[in-house]
């Protein structure tokens, strides 16, 4: 499948990571997209080099998430303290959000992250109040 190239503002700071973070990132968002590839997607460049997918251009239809920190990445879950985890893969504190710790390839390219993702979008879908969803579309929020 080919997928969106990875916009120009985002890349600007994407190359300036770590090849090891950016190959996994590349793959990460990879997978997310061929699970729903009608996503829309939006970067932000604030405490981390972020890419959010959602179902709609609106952030908080958001359903999961690439963080890029210096020396890590996750894939983020918006919701994720109300999607089922069976398999107790999500970590995080906080209200809403948790995350899977992305160290490998192995640690997202298998069928239990899949089923988070699908159970993540079917909220995100349930959840929108927006007329215009699964756009494809690449918005860049990231401004310097």
């Amino acid at each position: 499948m080919s997928v969106n190239p990875i916009h120009s503002d985002f890349q600007k700071h994407l190359k300036h990571k770590d090849q090891s973070l950016i190959d996994l990132y590349v793959d990460l968002r990879e997978f997310i997209l061929e699970i729903h590839p009608q996503s829309n997607e939006l970067l932000y460049h604030t405490h981390a080099l972020t890419s959010l997918y959602t179902v709609s251009e609106k952030m908080s239809d958001g359903f999961c998430m690439i963080p890029i920190y210096t020396n890590h990445l996750n894939l983020g879950f918006n919701k994720g303290t109300v999607i089922e985890d069976p398999k107790k893969l999500l970590q995080g504190t906080g209200k809403w959000i948790r995350h899977i710790p992305v160290k490998t390839i192995d640690d997202y390219r298998n069928k239990d992250v899949e089923v988070l993702i699908k159970s993540a979008i079917d909220l995100a879908l349930e959840d929108t109040t927006a007329k215009d969803i699964n756009q494809g579309l690449i918005i860049s929020k990231i401004k310097d």
